[in-house]
């Protein structure tokens, strides 16, 4: 279904659904406009999934402060738009896992080394074709490590620290994580054994769909300043990303809160347009349980980055015969897209605490603020925007303008424009492959299947995406990231 409401443009890269919409049925009750960043080349794709509906729904959730607003790769989601963003007022407002997604902290890390293209270019392959070794992708993938349930228990609630007290990491990586790699409300006891035993075997594992892990090369810095902070000093030094999130154990905490909160809605009287933004008010017991629940997932999350991480720096080390500090392999940033938060943001002259929803969305905090590591709050949080599999990515600043319009939000990476069944009929293994190949990109795949799921024309244009981004000024661009070698699962 196409969207038909009104989209007004209200400035450039900026659009507008205003609050007397009343919805395909004539039953919506906005409780004030809802604001899309997109330039104008990017608003008719939008349209096409009519995804803008699912934002004038969000709209209407009890608590809602400010606006709802989605990132220029917006798509249909689940409840909620990919690529939406809204806060809730920490006392009277809602928490909905439909507005956290069901792959709970997927992320993205970015690692600098000391290499260059000219260094490294020869070993692509047999760098590629180790990590593939060492880190466990795919559908159902399982890991190498195998853990009690008390120790699960740990992982989930003590996330990257964990995994750092373990031997994956170094102590180090834990102050450029978001959240330094935990959330301390997670608990454990209100995750199910259902969720514990998918996530158990699956620690330390890529997963498949767009989870990726690339090898880069710098190819171009826009702003030499922010980039030398972030450790990145020249072109075509090499960079290494992580794309994956909670696996299976995310899934099922969603799954088993999704029934939790159908039954809330009622008990709490909520009228939802949409049944798949079933919620319950943040501060009750089902709100409590979710919250704490889903954080428990988000740790597992970033405990599964570290320990990718640390087997990307293993299999640096045996392809390139060096130690991975001797070759400068430092975490830049890891930061977090699908997930609910406690901030304060200042809100119409007055400091707030909300909760925070982005789905599809990252932070993009500027500078000064206690939860950005103490070396980059000069220049703001690093935002990472990957691209989709042969294409750039990004590595973008947090803004002053973020933190007033979107709650400091940005995109987290390109946005579908097609389903994975079109794609598989679109495209062929061999023409998908070839193009990459005719790019220099080397890719390992899991399955033939991903290879079509994730062909870069199922994906909107990143460089569109992050023009849309940064001329909202939602976030701004420091370094373009090109792929070399691609990992999928």
């Amino acid at each position: 279904m196409t969207w038909s409401g009104p989209l007004i443009r209200i400035a450039p890269f900026k659009y507008e659904i205003p609050k007397n919409y009343a919805g395909v049925k004539g039953s919506l009750r906005m409780r004030s406009p809802a604001y899309i960043y997109a330039s104008d080349r990017m608003i008719e794709q939008i349209k096409k999934d009519n995804a803008p509906e699912q934002l004038a729904n969000v709209s209407v959730l009890p608590g809602l402060v400010g606006s709802a607003m989605a990132m220029p790769d917006i798509h249909w989601g689940y409840g909620f738009p990919i690529g939406g963003v809204a806060a809730f007022d920490a006392e009277e407002g809602i928490i909905s896992p439909g507005g956290v997604g069901y792959d709970i902290n997927c992320g993205v890390r970015v690692l600098r080394t000391d290499f260059t293209y000219e260094e490294i270019k020869d070993r692509i392959k047999e760098l590629v074709d180790e990590i593939f070794r060492n880190v466990p992708s795919g559908v159902g993938s399982e890991g190498k490590i195998r853990l009690s349930n008390t120790e699960m228990g740990k992982v989930f609630e003590e996330g990257a620290e964990w995994a750092v007290e373990k031997g994956y990491g170094w102590p180090e990586d834990l102050e450029h994580m978001e959240e330094n790699g935990r959330m301390a409300i997670a608990d454990a006891s209100r995750v199910s054994q259902k969720a514990k035993s998918r996530g158990a075997p699956q620690l330390g594992t890529l997963g498949a769909g767009n989870h990726f892990l690339e090898i880069q090369r710098v190819e171009e810095i826009y702003e030499p300043e922010i980039a030398k902070t972030f450790g990145i000093t020249e072109k075509n030094q090499i960079t290494v990303m992580i794309h994956t999130g909670s696996r299976g154990a995310g899934h099922q905490i969603a799954t088993d809160y999704l029934r939790v909160m159908e039954s809330a809605v009622r008990r709490y009287r909520i009228w939802l347009p949409d049944k798949q933004l079933a919620c319950a008010p943040v501060n009750s017991k089902e709100g409590q349980d979710y919250f704490k629940a889903m954080a428990a997932g988000a740790n597992f999350a970033w405990a599964n980055r570290q320990i990718i991480m640390h087997w990307v720096r293993e299999s640096f080390q045996k392809v390139m015969g060096m130690d991975p500090e001797d070759m400068g392999m430092h975490l830049i940033y890891d930061v977090c897209h699908n997930i609910a938060k406690l901030e304060e943001h200042d809100i119409d002259g007055k400091r707030r605490k909300v909760c925070v929803h982005r789905k599809g969305a990252t932070r993009s905090f500027s500078g000064e603020r206690e939860e950005i590591p103490q070396a980059y709050r000069s220049v703001g949080q690093p935002v990472l925007i990957p691209g989709d599999m042969g294409t750039a990515s990004y590595i973008l600043v947090g803004t002053d303008k973020s933190m007033k319009e979107a709650f400091g939000s940005s995109c987290h990476g390109a946005g579908r424009v097609m389903s994975r069944h079109q794609a598989k009929r679109e495209f062929t293994v061999n023409g998908v492959k070839g193009f990459l190949e005719r790019q220099g990109i080397y890719l390992r795949a899991a399955t033939k299947h991903v290879i079509l799921e994730e062909a870069p024309e199922a994906y909107k244009n990143i460089d569109e995406v992050v023009e849309a981004v940064n001329g909202a000024g939602l976030a701004k661009v420091a370094v373009k990231l090109s792929p070399m070698g691609v990992v999928k699962g």
